[in-house]
């Protein structure tokens, strides 16, 4: 059964522009947003092709089952125009060590949300945080991409938006997470 084991967190900074080997804009509908516990199903566009995602909880935070299927461009568009709910966002695939890591930074009612997650291979890896790394934010549903797609950022009320934005001194992680200086 295919997995994905991921963490996230907010990233605080802009550190990690100089880590970036390339981006690419998404499009990201939600035909079955899941509402933080169920099943999501995805829709996604970028110019490197289109995909259909299942996604469902696997019990622990950090995994979940996922299969994805390739979609002809036009399949896609026209799941799209039918997703009650989207999002766009920019993809940034960074060159770092410890895992597959990315940095999505969110558009439209969703901006200036800028979050980091990584793919490892498993639940338990170590794992060296770089320095603009903020507080993690795995397992916190409302801040699913499905979830955001429902209830974006700018629907939040401002002391709740402010709250997440405002970083912390210093990020709270996990004792088992390093921090690179």
């Amino acid at each position: 059964m295919a997995l994905e084991i991921e963490r996230r967190f907010l990233v605080c900074g802009d550190g990690w522009h100089q880590e970036s080997l390339r981006h690419e804009p998404l499009r990201q509908g939600y035909l079955v947003p899941g509402g933080g516990t169920g099943v999501t199903v995805r829709v996604r566009l970028a110019a490197s092709g289109a995909w259909l995602t299942l996604k469902a909880p696997a019990g622990d935070p950090r995994v979940r089952h996922e299969f994805e299927w390739p979609l002809p461009l036009e399949e896609a568009e026209a799941l799209l125009a039918l997703s009650p709910h989207a999002l766009l966002k920019t993809r940034h695939q960074l060159q770092r060590a410890g895992g597959d890591w990315v940095v999505d930074v969110f558009e439209g009612a969703n901006a200036p949300l800028v979050l980091a997650e990584v793919e490892l291979p498993v639940a338990d890896a170590p794992l060296e945080l770089p320095p603009w790394c903020g507080r993690e934010i795995t397992g916190r549903g409302e801040l699913s991409n499905a979830a955001l797609a429902v209830r974006p950022l700018a629907a939040w009320p401002d002391a709740e938006r402010l709250a997440l934005l405002t970083p912390d001194e210093p990020p709270p992680h996990p004792p088992e997470i390093k921090r690179l200086s």
